[in-house]
């Protein structure tokens, strides 16, 4: 049966009778425990005595004391509803969080480091966290945050301190750790005691990661949430939220949220190891492949970001790493296996796209960082004929630009790992194909930047810019493969017929700078073979010997062959025409990659600086779905809009000002004009962008026109005083 019980304060409240028999329970459950573990006891004793203290109150603490539906809302009577509006308005009150409340509980943490102030800390960062929610009020929320200067506060030394206050809890180090040391922390009594504190810490910093829309504080938390990622390899459910979520802010997130985001997975994979390596490895390629769909000049630093950060991961567990090379490896070989048995125009796409090609790019770049390793070694044979089998696919002059990308990913994998591959037939081929040896009939037409397409129309074919890319990129490429084995005892044979092609195109073409350029070439293989023959002639093994192997070893550090020599000075001409068309043609996007940069500096200083944005992050009015947030961000918005177009125009007019043509007046009308301008005091301003000068010139246009006009009357008058 039920019972009404009428306390001090005059309200009275319904409780069952079984709530008095917990009651008795539970102070049994804790007399056994007194007489079983008197240690446990007394150590609860002294840091949470609230626990000790239990009556038959604190079972109702949580009941909610609204009157009941039906029949018990008849028995109630008005005074019993006022007390009832009383106590809400009182616990209300109760709840309210001061920045004074905050100082408190973060000064007695910071001194005597008590569990009772951690826990009502970390209730409140729940209620931080969960700020704004669209949700009912929960009554049994004891706090709520009520202004953003509390919930700066609180966020601020809860992700700045939680950590350190943990790891001294747990007695753990103060810093690094792995999963053993959490697995063996699991099975003793301080992590049953305060595991609930490092799950409500983690999970209430997931929470609010997701709700987060600016980019430097989601930066800011997962630097701070990194220290703390041991703590994921007891808890695999929060382990695979942080995962996807940390994946997603890598692959779509701008400014230095990538950085920190890889910086975030590498830890989790090194600290938690094998339960979390699959699933990374997994979701960082396919974020990958989402973002290498489609390339421009703007976005290719950003794919080599993306590219050195799988490769980067790949390298913390290269025997996981190599059964997943493998799979998605055979996956491209299976695509092309298509493409050549097939022969349609939708199974070439799917191997003539940027996807694919990027793919390879990814895998070439692996082979090229660990093809020493025996991991590796042996991916590098199947992902060669791939590459040679995509070049070879469709053999015409339009794809040229991937050819000579596979070229040079076939050079790269043949220089990582030693073996001789035969790329100067692929490139040869090339010089040989008709649309190099005719003279072009498309006129000079654009420069051509090979580096960021796969395929050209058929009217560029013809130009002569498309032509004299084709063939310097040819011998760029041919230099770099014949330089790799001009040190070689057997390089006289593997150029002699290199050499003789290129004689045969040097004759048949017409163009004199092919002929110029090719020439040199041929002049330097010659030269590169009178060196090692001259080296060569004194020795007494065969070429089969083991001893060959050592070779102008000496000269090879030294770079001393004359094909090494000619090939840096290659490199930088070539260096000198990417520069070219990249400030030609590319305005947005060459910042694209600057965070990458940031890796460079030490942990401290980065730990230090960033610190100090995260604190003036923090400060902002910012709340989790809050109005003015959404009204912060429109306005953050506009003020970055506004921000690239002036950083734009700037660039515009450093790079390129374009004046309009303004023709001079026989009288000089103009002229005077201009002078009375720049007498005004605006000669020593720079030039304004075109679309900057349409105001100015209008008042120019508007003061010549006046000018004219006076002019012209006062001829009149003098034409007709002198006929008078």
């Amino acid at each position: 049966m039920d019972a009404e019980f009428v306390y001090k304060d005059g309200t009275r409240r319904r409780k069952s009778a079984k709530s008095g028999g917990q009651a008795k329970e539970h102070k049994d459950q804790l007399q056994r425990l007194r007489e079983k573990d008197p240690d446990f006891y007394e150590f609860l004793k002294e840091h949470d005595k609230q626990l000790l203290q239990f009556g038959d109150e604190d079972i109702d603490e949580d009941i909610s004391t609204d009157v009941e539906e039906g029949e018990d809302e008849a028995e109630v009577d008005d005074d019993d509803e006022s007390s009832d509006h009383e106590i809400k308005e009182e616990k209300a009150s109760k709840r309210v969080i001061t920045t004074e409340m905050v100082d408190s509980w973060c000064n007695s943490i910071r001194e005597d480091g008590k569990v009772a102030g951690i826990r009502t800390l970390m209730r409140a960062f729940h209620t931080a966290c969960h700020y704004g929610d669209d949700k009912k009020d929960d009554t049994s929320t004891k706090f709520s945050v009520m202004s953003s200067t509390v919930f700066n506060k609180i966020m601020l030394f809860v992700l700045l301190e939680m950590d350190g206050v943990l790891r001294k809890l747990l007695k753990l180090p103060s810093s690094g750790g792995k999963k053993e040391i959490v697995l063996e922390l699991s099975r003793k009594k301080q992590w049953k005691n305060y595991s609930h504190v490092v799950k409500s810490y983690l999970g209430n910093a997931l929470h609010v990661l997701n709700q987060m829309t600016d980019t430097e504080m989601i930066s800011f938390t997962l630097r701070r949430l990194k220290y703390s990622s041991v703590f994921l390899a007891a808890f695999p459910s929060f382990l695979r939220k942080y995962i996807k979520v940390a994946l997603h802010f890598w692959g779509t997130g701008g400014g230095a949220l990538p950085v920190v985001s890889f910086l975030f997975l590498r830890d989790v994979c090194i600290r938690v190891g094998s339960d979390c390596l699959d699933e990374c490895f997994k979701g960082m390629y396919k974020a990958y492949v989402l973002n290498c769909q489609f390339i421009n000049a703007a976005k290719l630093q950003h794919i080599h970001f993306l590219q050195n950060c799988v490769i980067e991961l790949f390298g913390v567990d290269l025997s996981t790493a190599y059964q997943h090379a493998f799979v998605f490896i055979r996956q491209l070989a299976m695509i092309l296996r298509e493409a050549l048995n097939t022969r349609t125009k939708e199974a070439f796409r799917k191997v003539y796209e940027w996807k694919f090609i990027n793919c390879l790019e990814l895998w070439t770049g692996c082979i090229c960082a660990y093809g020493t390793e025996a991991d590796f070694k042996p991916l590098a044979y199947p992902l060669t004929q791939i590459i040679a089998g995509v070049a070879r696919l469709v053999p015409t002059a339009r794809y040229f630009p991937l050819r000579l990308r596979c070229a040079r990913m076939l050079n790269r994998i043949a220089s990582s790992t030693g073996t001789f591959i035969p790329v100067s037939m692929l490139l040869l081929d090339m010089l040989e194909m008709k649309e190099l040896n005719r003279p072009p009939t498309g006129g000079v037409g654009k420069a051509v930047d090979l580096h960021t397409i796969l395929k050209v129309s058929k009217p560029t074919v013809k130009t002569r810019a498309f032509q004299e890319a084709c063939v310097f990129s040819v011998i760029d490429e041919l230099a770099e493969h014949l330089a790799q084995w001009s040190y070689s005892v057997a390089f006289f044979e593997l150029s002699f017929i290199p050499a003789v092609r290129l004689r045969s195109f040097c004759k048949s073409t017409k163009v004199e700078r092919f002929r110029k350029s090719l020439r040199q070439l041929i002049r330097q293989i010659e030269a590169n073979s009178a060196f090692t023959n001259e080296k060569r002639m004194s020795l007494s093994y065969m070429p089969n010997n083991p001893a060959a192997t050592s070779f102008l070893e000496d000269e090879k550090n030294a770079g001393a062959s004359p094909l090494s020599q000619y090939v840096s000075t290659l490199r930088h001409r070539a260096q000198q025409r990417n520069n070219s068309l990249m400030e030609s043609s590319v305005v947005v996007g060459e910042n694209s990659s600057v965070f990458g940069n940031k890796m460079i500096e030490s942990d401290e200083e980065e730990d230090d600086t960033q610190n100090k944005k995260g604190t003036a992050v923090f400060s902002s009015s910012w709340l989790p779905r809050s109005g003015p947030k959404d009204q912060q961000s429109k306005e953050s918005g506009e003020e970055k809009k506004k921000k690239k177009t002036k950083e734009l125009d700037e660039f515009a007019m450093d790079e390129d000002v374009v004046e309009d043509l303004v023709l001079s007046d026989e009288d000089g009308s103009l002229s005077d004009g201009l002078s009375d301008e720049d007498d005004d005091g605006k000669k020593g301003k720079p030039p304004l962008h075109p679309n900057q000068q349409t105001k100015e010139q209008k008042k120019v246009s508007t003061k010549t026109s006046k000018k004219k006009k006076s002019h012209a009357n006062k001829s009149k008058k003098r034409k007709r005083t002198s006929s008078n």
